[in-house]
């Protein structure tokens, strides 16, 4: 990459959105590992 290439920055609303979307992934694996914690001590 050239120090001259124009920097490559999604705008400021798609990168709110890429946080929120990771935001959700992190949540949703913490629930499917509590999920699963549950899942085998109900056994």
């Amino acid at each position: 990459m050239l120090w001259s290439d124009p920097e490559n920055k999604p705008p400021a609303e798609l990168r709110a959105a890429q946080a929120m979307l990771r935001r959700m992934a992190w949540v949703l694996a913490v629930a499917a590992m509590v999920a699963a914690a549950l899942a085998v001590q109900a056994r």
